[in-house]
């Protein structure tokens, strides 16, 4: 039995905890130098602003509406997220972190009313972190996502949706589209709805045989869950991550060669910290470059290279030489550009692959210099040891031009209360 946690407009909560006349008002928190809405208050939601819609296209809904824009304060979100997890790992003995506002808690052996338990779970968060959660429990981890969907749009709820009972299970897959379930995406729903499935319950009742054909054994087992048969379990899913990706819109635009070399190698540093820690070598990455297309400076001009990487790594020292080597490859002078990244792909396992007998031998030691380079940077900070390109900052600095205080990691931004 499983319970997904998840926190609700989480980035808003977090504003709202420590800002309270933000509260029962439309509030959108900004992506990555302000560029477009990644959480939203109910009242925002009301006003048909969409996830992902882009800042230019709300900027008269400030005006007209009472719209409070907030940029993204990662720093107060982040702790406030582990203490948030602190709280849960104290009722339940297993925890699984899916992500910042996320927690899939394990119930088994629990004796008595699950539905209060989902209760206390939310008071006591609510309690301990001032942070308002939903409580999805089922007997599958996908079912638990899509109670916890249900937890949040229908307030009737209460905030916990138990679907313990298969009538229930029931009702809730004939109301839910299909693209709300775990690991079903945009091009997914879209497949699927040609098959004639736009629906949970269809989904769950289609041949498994063919959405293996069709799909993959991963949507096969989806389906299965659905229909409550536990395939995935705790640190378990129904993607692994096949790729990794670090981008990035630059707050001011790029002109040169030189400045984008170094958002590119902090873009390589970073993908590369994610990729060991999944324990995964990477052989191909992509990199991109791309003007932007509401820009009014010049033509629009976008385009990316696939490196092949001489031996399968996860050494920051490959992954940032690979990555300059195709950027000096699709680097045009005269454009404005707006936006980088870098896209690592075709993962395999340390151990698990066959090495290529004519290829350049590995760096010798490189598993030990990354591990006493993460080490390092775990206790003292990331980038406290980063390529000699970067800066300080790792070239993140963002524009964050509504950012509030970092409330509790920073002494000189405590919450200040005169009475």
């Amino acid at each position: 039995m499983f319970a997904l946690v998840d926190c609700k407009n989480f980035y808003v909560s977090c504003e709202q905890l420590f800002r309270p006349e933000l509260r029962g008002k439309p509030v959108v928190v900004l992506s990555n130098n302000d560029g477009c809405a990644v959480s939203r208050s109910n009242e925002a939601k009301a006003l048909g602003i969409k996830m992902g819609e882009p800042y230019f296209k709300l900027r008269d809904l400030v005006a007209r509406e009472g719209l409070i824009v907030c940029s993204s304060n990662y720093a107060l979100y982040a702790d406030l997220s582990s203490r948030v997890m602190r709280t849960l790992r104290t009722m339940a003995p297993r925890v699984e972190i899916y992500s910042i506002d996320e927690v899939f808690l394990d119930l088994r052996g629990f004796q008595g009313d699950l539905e209060q338990l989902g209760r206390e779970i939310r008071a006591k968060v609510l309690r301990e972190v001032g942070i308002p959660v939903g409580v999805g429990i089922a007997p599958t981890k996908t079912l638990s996502k899509l109670a916890s969907w249900a937890s949040k749009k229908w307030p009737a709820t209460g905030g916990v949706v138990d679907l313990r009972a298969p009538a229930r299970q029931k009702r809730l897959l004939a109301l839910a589209d299909v693209g709300e379930i775990w690991g079903v995406g945009r091009r997914t729903s879209a497949h699927l709805a040609e098959m004639g499935v736009t629906t949970a319950a269809q989904l769950s009742q289609f041949d498994l045989k063919t959405l293996r054909r069709r799909f993959n054994v991963n949507l096969e087992r989806t389906a299965r869950e659905l229909a409550g048969e536990p395939c995935f379990a705790l640190d378990d899913g129904p993607e692994a991550k096949q790729m990794i990706a670090c981008t990035r819109s630059f707050g001011e635009r790029k002109f040169t060669l030189e400045e984008l070399q170094v958002a590119v190698t902090g873009y390589a540093t970073r993908a590369a910290e994610k990729l060991r820690a999944q324990r995964h070598l990477c052989q191909v990455l992509q990199v991109f470059v791309r003007t932007s297309p509401f820009d009014e400076r010049g033509e629009h001009y976008s385009r990316s290279t696939i490196v092949q990487l001489p031996y399968p790594s996860s050494d920051t020292r490959d992954l940032v030489a690979g990555a300059l080597e195709g950027l000096a490859g699709i680097y045009r002078h005269g454009p404005a550009y707006a936006k980088a990244g870098v896209v690592l792909m075709d993962f395999v396992q340390p151990g698990r692959f066959t090495p290529d007998l004519f290829a350049p031998a590995p760096r010798p030691g490189s598993e030990r210099v990354m591990a006493v380079m993460d080490a390092i940077n775990a206790k003292q900070g990331r980038g406290a040891i980063r390529p000699a390109r970067l800066a300080a900052d790792l070239g993140f600095s963002m524009k964050r031009e509504r950012l509030s205080p970092r409330y509790t990691t920073s002494w000189s931004e405590l919450l200040q209360v005169r009475c």
